[in-house]
């Protein structure tokens, strides 16, 4: 009896990187699920970079140390959880959870606009989401998928998010002055809603794929559904004694770093330049669906290519070289033109060649250090850097060194960024070679 024919969705994915006819349900509903997470959170980030220019620089600045010091009591509890409780149960339980809140803030935010506090709280609460919900994601699916597979899959599957993170801020641009702040956060509520329906969907599969042996290749498939036991705190202590997790660490820090800088300098150029806040929304959501054009149709042509030719070095160093430039340039002419070419060149530079690779390092690791090790490193450490940079940038303004100061600290992170990616690449490409 002849096999189905692949859907019409299914047959472009697959025309655009070689796929498995087996892999390919699990391809699909993965790349529709990063669509639903990127383009509810992306709907509302623009909304988040308004409260920030209302908020101010060293408002924002403070709100940057709470939100590290909520990542940081976020992990003993995601330890908990993971270690506790099956995935098939708590990753559509996150994304409900999301929606919910989505929902709530959408009400909040209507009856209450004007709300300092209400503001804050928003803040912290969207940026530590932000790289929260991106973790989980990835840890789930560098589960899925061997290393062979994250180069051929990965950049489909993070097209998804990037067509996603597309619609989510082209929405906002065309609707914020019709619906306001709080209609856009029920927007992604509704997107979290439909992202629970493709995880179930996905787990589905996952437990009924074929055995690819890397976990003891057990036939059972329901005991791929175990919770992972172990220690709650085990991500730090799996971090802390492996050269390889500080590096990937190191990574991640320096990463925070050129984005810091960058992302302040924004909040000053984009409350100087439009001092409409409407107006900013629609400018930072302009900015957001610029970014994804750009990053999808590298997602589509390129970062595989790149991933299977040249290996993760080029993928995780050609960014951090381009932003070298990219601080000299702003260093020389500190202007929001400038910057907003360079901020494009960073975002979608990042999303189309930095996280794959990023995520391509976790492939050979235990099931442990991909959830425990990984949200340590994408949460706290990640805000750690910004609550720091964020300091450092305000202690530079205090002493009167101003933006050319900050673009050359940059310059300088970006090098080191850079250099920490190459050996990251090849340490990765050297043991890829080794398997084979």
């Amino acid at each position: 009896m002849p096999s189905p024919r692949p859907s019409l969705t299914g047959r472009i994915i697959s025309a655009l990187a070689p796929i498995d006819r087996r892999e390919l349900p699990l391809v699909v509903t993965a790349f529709f699920l990063f669509f639903c997470v990127l383009g509810g959170y992306f709907a509302v980030r623009p909304v988040r970079e308004t409260v920030g220019t209302i908020l101010g620089r060293d408002r924002v600045a403070n709100l940057w140390l709470a939100t590290w010091i909520v990542s940081l009591a976020i992990i003993p509890i995601y330890g908990v959880v993971v270690a506790k409780i099956r995935r098939s149960v708590f990753l559509p339980v996150i994304y409900g959870s999301v929606a919910v809140a989505f929902a709530l803030l959408g009400a909040a935010l209507r009856a209450q606009p004007e709300s300092i506090a209400l503001s804050q709280f928003f803040y912290v609460f969207i940026s530590v989401l932000s790289l929260f919900l991106v973790s989980v994601f990835w840890s789930f699916l560098v589960e899925l998928f061997d290393s062979g597979q994250a180069k051929r899959l990965f950049p489909i599957i993070a097209a998804g998010g990037t067509a996603g993170a597309l619609v989510g801020p082209l929405f906002t641009d065309l609707s914020a002055r019709t619906i306001g702040n709080g209609g856009i956060l029920f927007v992604g509520a509704g997107l979290f809603v439909l992202a629970v329906v493709l995880q179930l969907i996905l787990i589905r599969l996952w437990k009924n794929a074929p055995g690819r042996g890397r976990d003891g290749g057990a036939a059972d498939h329901q005991a791929r559904d175990r919770a992972l036991g172990g220690n709650p705190f085990a991500g730090i202590t799996l971090v802390l004694r492996s050269p390889y997790l500080l590096a990937i660490a190191a990574y991640v820090a320096l990463l925070a770093t050129a984005n810091t800088f960058l992302y302040f300098e924004q909040l000053r150029l984009v409350s100087a330049t439009f001092p409409d806040p409407q107006m900013r929304t629609s400018v930072f959501a302009r900015i957001d669906w610029i970014v994804q054009s750009l990053t999808i149709l590298a997602q589509l042509f390129i970062t595989g290519r790149i991933a299977s030719r040249l290996g993760l070095v080029v993928l995780l160093t050609m960014i951090p070289v381009a932003l070298v430039l990219g601080f000299a340039a702003l260093a020389v002419w500190n202007t929001f033109a400038v910057l907003a070419v360079v901020i494009v060149l960073r975002r979608s530079g990042e999303y189309a060649f930095v996280r794959p690779g990023r995520e391509m390092l976790w492939t050979p690791m235990s099931k442990e250090t991909k959830y425990k090790a990984k949200n340590f490193i994408d949460l706290p450490v990640y805000r750690g850097a910004d609550a720091a940079v964020a300091q450092l940038q305000r202690a530079i303004e205090g002493a009167g060194l101003g933006a050319q100061t900050v673009a050359l600290l940059g310059a300088v992170g970006a090098i080191l960024w850079a250099g920490n990616g190459w050996w990251l690449g090849r340490r990765h490409d050297a043991a890829a070679k080794d398997e084979k």
